[in-house]
């Protein structure tokens, strides 16, 4: 969700896959980013004094170990008194208890440091997110939104046509669509291009027959169930003619019930 800050390419215009085509307005992500990373290293410098802190205490813990044992040394040979080996234990059971509390400390900043750059890196997400990147190479079809305009999360700014997946729906009568094979040869012929035959290949057909819609001819009234297919245009010609190709062009789609027949003379790729 957020502001529309920028928006590029208009109605008609080739875009390239990854190429920025918007930017949502992310001024205050990136003041919570700066926050963010600012937390990181003062986490970071709060990690640092607990180590130190450990590092001396280990050092107390080395000074408490070698007075204790000189003070159990001289109380051997009677040159002090047991008062004095009480005290010196008493002062390393102080310095290991330090030392421990010392590493506890350590692994609480050492798990805030932790947390302050997962919350970063979400942040860096959240940033990158606003700037929206074509996930194809395309053509605008539609542009859904304009710059200033509040946007909800998931909302659309434009409408891709991917040139190279075009294809052309077709309905055949029971009795045919089970003939045809998937990935079979097929042709279009578009009523804006009637010289020009495209090479097709039969890449869908439905499972199960329905109602023909109302604005496809049939032979005969009678023929009420049909399966749906995909006639898919073929992806090099449809590369060598993007500006030619556009969506929703109406045309006549032909497949061939048997794969060894020939095509027609008007239906020859050239």
């Amino acid at each position: 969700a957020g502001r529309l800050s920028e928006l590029g390419p208009r109605e008609g215009d080739m875009v390239e896959a990854g190429a920025v085509v918007a930017r949502l307005d992310a001024d205050d992500l990136r003041a919570q980013l700066l926050a963010t990373e600012a937390q990181v290293r003062q986490a970071q410098q709060a990690l640092d004094e607990k180590r130190a802190g450990v590092r001396k205490s280990k050092s107390d813990v080395a000074l408490a170990g070698k007075t204790l044992k000189r003070s159990e040394e001289l109380v051997g040979k009677g040159f002090i008194s047991r008062n004095k080996l009480d005290t010196d234990l008493t002062g390393m059971e102080g310095a290991m208890a330090g030392m421990a509390q010392a590493q506890s400390q350590v692994g609480g900043a050492d798990a805030a440091v932790a947390a302050a750059e997962a919350r970063v890196e979400s942040l860096k997400v959240a940033v990158n997110d606003a700037s929206l990147k074509a996930p194809i190479n395309g053509r605008v079809l539609y542009r859904l939104a304009e710059p200033g305009e509040v946007l909800a999360a998931g909302g659309k700014v434009l409408t891709l046509l991917d040139l190279s997946d075009m294809y052309m729906t077709i309905y055949l009568p029971t009795d045919k669509a089970g003939q045809v094979m998937l990935n079979s040869e097929a042709r279009i012929v578009l009523d804006a291009l009637p010289g020009q035959v495209i090479p097709a290949t039969v890449s869908f057909v439905a499972p199960k027959a329905q109602f023909t819609p109302r604005e496809v001819e049939t032979r005969t009234e009678r023929e009420k169930l049909m399966f749906r297919l995909k006639v898919k245009a073929d992806a090099a010609w449809l590369a060598a003619h993007r500006d030619l190709a556009k969506g929703g062009m109406p045309g006549v789609a032909t497949v061939r019930l048997e794969a060894s027949a020939p095509w027609p003379t008007n239906l020859q790729i050239n």
